[in-house]
């Protein structure tokens, strides 16, 4: 594992970049992110271009032998540009222009911006492209940040029309394929197709389902462009993007096929305290550490988009300035958000930022260094962790760079799904019903039995895992039934899974459609619950309540799992399962627990707030809680720190005996 940071010289006098350079050194640094808000010093007047700076920067970045990942600096346009294309800047849901004067302030969709972007790309991979430092290129930053997905612009209509006829063929097919006889909403032509905003009610789901993919397509073309510039002039370069937690407002896969790694921002305390995923207990107890499943969540999902690369490009260091409430983090708790990434395949890890910025949005945000250049906190725990590494990989007989090709792969799948996502939460039916929330809950308790998890997209090969779990599949296209035919393993559907056909109807045997032929049911009717009503549930695999969505099936399978009038909840045999309700904590754990057992997997019980991650033959523990616990895997030498871990603390062992095993 690497240690990297972001930084930018622009905001500091050039007679302080030796010292911060050899400075990164000392901490243990390695990569240095430079660059990606950077457009208005290379270009701060049209066509005329300062790149002194960025070449002295890397070269003196490069004299200390630091690698630097180049940022495209498409995400924040200078005014003068934005002046020159004011049809480039993206329209709200109200249809009101969002202006310039903080960042992001461009759609996807808009043409002429995309021009611009070619141009900046194109000058910067043409100079820099073979530049020693230059070991990695980011592509923009955190697309769809500040909810910039969905723009209503004329730009937008008119890719979205171009988009649909291109799927269509026919306005009589895609009237079809919406039901626009519902309400007389037919179309006569593509051109009389409007976006899917200020109407008088809801609109179409259909409609906004097509609408949502179509901003994500934009979003896959918009980076797709600078990924072939970059290939074209820095070849053998990692290319990558900065994706966001909690964020799926387009298909981070489809994005991730282009390029090389997926990367990602990671903010434990952030998010917390920001998410509605979270109960005021949550943000209680793990105020100052995060949630213990927010960070490898994450990290599972993005090892998938990245084909199993994993970097963290922005780790946060200290308080940030964004969410509601911005704590302190624990003691330790840098130190163990980093060594988590690693346990969960993250080849580098990158903090945000190296000196907290005396100016700007974000002056209340925290570095590795403070505004008067001072160590902060996060630097001494850095500097530990780039020793601790070392240790690593000399008792495991490994150098630094073996210790990357580690095994990270999971022994279990759980299918998360962007599409599945925007289908589901377009129509809730109870709203407290989430897709992401319900994904994250069901990956929650396979964590608290001790798994470790890949998270995979819904055209993943999957015959490597024994135990596959769909939350929430809504649509099965007819590639993936034949997958699930073959699939070997076993296999558990989650509430509201085949529910919906590709273009947004109910499926002609109601569902879970095609699944049917694997699990002999129907749904029948759907009582969606508001949070205050929790039904109990008990059976041969446990008792506790169900919430949100509860399903009425008719069915012949076995049921292991009943509500409290005798309905079927948990259902299924041999090696197919079937579960019609969200379940809470314990009954997810009891029946995750029991199907492990039936996939042949052991698990494990774990203190409340401690996880467990397996790499190879090295096993890491995190304690997110604030008790002193004791845990020790058997057959196993200790490596760093203690059976006895204290709060915010990380133990590592190397397992014994087990060399024949890769």
């Amino acid at each position: 594992m690497k240690l990297g940071v972001c930084y930018y010289p622009e905001h500091w006098p050039k007679s302080r970049w030796v010292e911060d350079a050899q400075h990164m050194r000392r901490i243990g640094i390695q990569y240095v992110r430079v660059g990606e808000f950077s457009w208005s010093t290379i270009e701060p007047t049209p066509g005329e271009l300062h790149w002194e700076w960025l070449d002295e920067s890397l070269d003196i970045l490069h004299s200390q032998g630091l690698k630097v990942i180049l940022g495209t600096p498409t995400a924040t346009p200078p005014k003068w540009l934005v002046d020159r294309h004011p049809s480039m800047l993206a329209k709200d849901e109200a249809g009101r222009v969002r202006g310039f004067g903080s960042r992001r302030h461009y759609t996807f969709a808009s043409l002429e911006y995309r021009e611009e972007c070619r141009r900046m790309v194109t000058m910067m991979a043409e100079r820099y492209g073979h530049h020693p430092a230059v070991a990695s290129w980011q592509t923009d930053n955190e697309y769809g940040c500040h909810d910039t997905v969905l723009s209503y612009a004329e730009a937008d209509l008119a890719a979205f029309r171009l988009w649909l006829a291109e799927k269509y063929g026919t306005v009589e097919a895609l009237n079809k394929a919406w039901g626009n006889v519902f309400w007389s909403m037919d179309y006569r032509s593509f051109d009389e197709i409007e976006l899917p905003n200020l109407t008088v009610t809801e609109a179409n789901p259909s409609h906004r389902l097509d609408f949502q993919r179509c901003c994500s397509d934009q979003v896959v073309a918009f980076n797709k462009l600078q990924v072939d510039i970059l290939r074209e002039h820095s070849a053998g370069r990692d290319l990558v993007h900065n994706y966001m937690g909690f964020f799926t407002a387009f298909d981070h896969h489809k994005v991730g096929q282009d390029l090389d790694v997926a990367s990602w921002d990671s903010y434990p305390l952030g998010s917390l305290d920001k998410e509605p995923l979270y109960t005021e207990d949550e943000k209680h107890t793990y105020l100052r550490v995060g949630h213990p499943d927010a960070g490898a969540f994450h990290h599972d999902l993005y090892r998938g988009c990245g084909n199993g690369r994993l970097w963290i490009m922005e780790q946060q260091p200290g308080p940030v300035n964004w969410a509601p409430h911005n704590p302190t983090p624990a003691d330790g708790a840098v130190r163990l958000w980093t060594w988590e990434a690693f346990s969960h395949g993250a080849e580098l890890v990158s903090y945000f930022r190296w000196r907290q910025a005396p100016f700007g949005q974000e002056q209340m945000h925290a570095g590795l260094l403070r505004p008067d250049a001072q160590e902060a906190e996060a630097a001494k725990e850095a500097t530990l962790v780039a020793q601790e590494v070392k240790v690593l990989a000399e008792s495991i007989g490994l150098d630094a760079d073996e210790l990357m090709s580690l095994p990270s792969a999971g022994k279990v799948a759980l299918m998360f799904d962007y599409d599945a996502c925007w289908s589901l939460d377009i129509q809730p039916q109870s709203r407290a019903y989430r897709y992401f929330f319900w994904c994250y809950r069901m990956y929650e308790a396979m964590r608290e039995l001790g798994l470790s998890v890949d998270i995979v997209p819904s055209n993943a090969p999957l015959d490597m895992y024994e135990l596959l779990v769909l939350p929430a599949q809504a649509h099965i296209t007819p590639e993936l039934q034949n997958r699930l035919n073959s699939y070997q393993g076993v296999l558990l559907a989650g509430p509201r899974t085949g529910s919906k056909t590709e273009t947004y109807q109910i499926p002609e045997n109601l569902a879970p459609g095609p699944l049917a032929s694997l699990l002999p049911l129907t749904v029948e009717r759907v009582d969606a619950l508001p949070e205050h009503t929790q039904p109990a549930v008990s059976g041969r695999w446990g008792a506790g309540k169900l919430k949100h969505w509860h399903e009425q099936i008719k069915t012949e399978l076995p049921c292991l799992l009943k509500d409290d009038g005798g309905n079927p909840v948990l259902m299924g045999e041999g090696r197919h399962y079937y579960l019609g309700s969200c379940i809470d904590n314990t009954l997810l754990k009891a029946s995750l627990a029991k199907l492990s057992e039936v996939a042949g997997l052991s698990t494990y019980y774990l203190p409340k707030g401690v996880r467990v991650r397996e790499r190879g033959n090295v096993i890491f523990a995190f304690n997110y809680s604030s008790n002193t616990v004791v845990f020790e895997p058997q057959n196993a030498e200790l490596v760093i720190g203690s059976m006895c871990l204290g709060a915010a603390d990380v133990a590592i062992w190397k397992k014994q005996h087990h060399h024949h095993h890769h």
